[in-house]
C-alpha cells in the first residue's frame, strides 16, 4: 500500500521571520508547509485542507494559539489534529497546563532545540502517514469485502443456472428418451409379429395389402422419430446460434396449399378437416423450408389439440408484410400457458397421451424472429386457439436465429 504522496505541516505565528525560520527548519520531501500569521488565517487553511500536524505560537494579538486551539477540538475536521505549541514565555508562566487542556500534544520553548524540533515533527508525521496508510488499507479491505461478496452472488447465480441447465438437459433427455422409445417400440413389435408369423412358416400372409398396411405403419413411426431428431438438432442450432435461414422468391399461397395438402391423411385420421382460405397470391422474399416448417408445426399443433374439429387456415396481406393464421375449435389454451408455450421445452398438459418434447413452437417463434416477424396466440379454454404469424416480405439481415 502506497504512502500519501505529502504530509501538510500547518505553522502559525504572528511573526514572519519566525515562520520563515520553522519552515526552513521542517521543511523535507514529501513534506508541505502551509503558512498563517492569524488564528484566522490559519482556520480557512484548516478548513481546506488536512494536516499532519499544527504548530501554533500560544501568544498572538487577536486570537491566540490557545483559542484557535479551542476551536480546532470543537470541529470535527479538525479534532483529530496533533497540535504542538510554541513559545517563547517561560515554563513559570504554566501555558503548558492550559495548552494540555486544549488537547496539545507537546511543547516547544524558545529558543527552539533545532534536533528536537525535527524529530517531534518527524514522530507526528510518521505517524499521520501510518494512519494514512491504515485508512487506505481499511478502504482497500472493505472494497475487496464487497467485491468478493458480489462475487459469492455472481457464483451463486451461475451455480443456479448450471444447476437449472443440468436439470434442463435431465428432463431433456428424459422427454426425448420416452418420445423416441414410442415409434421404436412400435416397430420393434411389428416385427417380432413378422418374425413370429414367418417362424411359424406364414409367410402367405405376406401379400401385398399386408405389405402397404406394414410399410404405411413403419413410414409413419420412422418419420415420427425423425421429426422428434429434427426438433433436437434445430434447438441445439438455435442454442448454439447455428441456425441460419436462407430467403429466396417464393408464393406464400403456393406453399399453404401444399403444406394442407400432404397433412390431408393426418387430419382426416383425426377428424378435423383443414381449409384454406389462401386469398390473393402473395410473393415473398422467405427460405421456404423454414417457413413450411412453421406451417407444418402449427397444423400438426392444431390437429393434436383440435378435438376433431375442423381447422382453418388463411392468408392476408398487409401493408406490413403478410399474416398467417392457424385456428382451431379444441380445448384451448389458459391464460397461463399461454406465456410459456413458447419456451423450449414447455408442453400443455394433457391426458390423452399426445407427447413432443415441447420444442415445436419454441423452434416456431425462433424461425419467425429470425425473418423479421412476430408470432401470437389468442384463446380461451373450451374456444379453440389461433396462432397469428405476421412476416414482413423482406427479412432483415443478418439472418440468423
Amino acid at each position: 500500500m502506497r504512502k500519501p504522496d505529502v504530509a501538510k505541516v500547518l505553522i502559525v505565528d504572528d511573526l514572519p521571520g519566525n515562520l520563515l525560520a520553522l519552515n526552513a527548519l521542517i521543511r523535507r520531501d514529501g513534506r508541505e508547509i502551509y503558512q498563517a500569521s492569524s488564528g484566522e488565517e490559519a482556520l480557512d487553511l484548516l478548513l481546506e485542507h488536512e494536516f499532519a500536524l499544527a504548530l501554533l505560537d500560544v501568544q498572538m494579538p487577536g486570537m491566540s494559539g490557545l483559542e484557535l486551539a479551542g476551536l480546532m477540538r470543537g470541529t470535527e475536521k479538525t479534532r483529530q489534529i496533533p497540535i504542538i505549541f510554541v513559545t517563547a514565555a517561560g515554563k513559570e508562566q504554566n501555558y503548558a497546563f492550559t495548552g494540555y487542556e486544549t488537547g496539545a500534544v507537546d511543547f516547544l520553548y524558545k529558543p527552539l532545540d533545532v534536533d528536537a524540533v525535527r524529530s517531534k515533527v518527524n514522530v507526528f508525521v510518521e505517524l499521520y502517514n501510518q494512519r494514512m496508510e491504515t485508512r487506505q488499507q481499511v478502504v482497500a479491505l472493505e472494497k475487496s469485502r464487497k467485491e468478493q461478496e458480489l462475487l459469492m452472488q455472481q457464483l451463486k447465480v451461475t451455480q443456479g443456472d448450471l444447476q437449472a441447465a443440468v436439470r434442463t438437459r435431465d428432463d431433456f433427455i428424459s422427454m426425448a428418451t420416452h418420445e423416441l422409445r414410442t415409434p421404436l417400440n412400435t416397430l420393434y413389435l411389428e416385427s417380432q409379429l413378422r418374425k413370429m408369423q414367418l417362424d411359424r412358416g406364414r409367410a402367405d400372409i405376406f401379400d401385398v395389402p399386408y405389405l402397404q398396411a406394414m410399410v404405411a405403419r413403419d413410414r409413419r413411426q420412422v418419420e415420427a422419430m425423425m421429426r422428434l431428431i429434427d426438433d433436437m438438432m434445430d434447438a441445439s442450432r438455435i442454442n448454439s446460434k447455428q441456425l441460419s435461414i436462407r430467403p429466396a422468391p417464393m408464393e406464400v399461397a403456393a406453399l399453404l396449399t401444399r403444406v394442407v395438402e400432404n397433412l390431408a391423411q393426418q387430419a382426416a385420421a383425426a377428424g378435423s378437416p383443414i381449409t384454406l382460405d389462401a386469398g390473393q397470391p402473395v410473393t415473398a422474399q422467405w427460405d421456404e423450408f423454414r417457413i413450411e416448417q412453421v406451417v407444418i408445426n402449427l397444423l400438426t399443433n392444431a390437429l393434436r389439440y383440435g378435438e376433431g374439429k375442423p381447422v382453418e387456415v388463411s392468408l392476408r396481406l398487409l401493408p406490413q408484410g403478410a399474416c398467417i393464421s392457424v385456428r382451431d375449435h379444441g380445448r384451448g389454451i389458459s391464460p397461463a400457458d399461454q406465456q410459456r408455450i413458447f419456451e423450449q421445452f414447455s408442453r400443455v398438459a394433457s391426458d390423452d397421451g399426445t407427447g413432443g418434447l415441447g420444442l415445436g413452437l419454441f423452434i416456431t417463434r425462433q424461425l419467425v424472429r429470425a425473418h423479421g416477424g412476430s408470432i401470437n396466440v389468442e384463446s380461451s379454454q373450451g374456444a379453440g386457439a389461433e396462432f397469428t404469424v405476421t412476416l414482413p416480405l423482406t427479412p432483415p439481415a443478418p439472418l440468423a436465429v
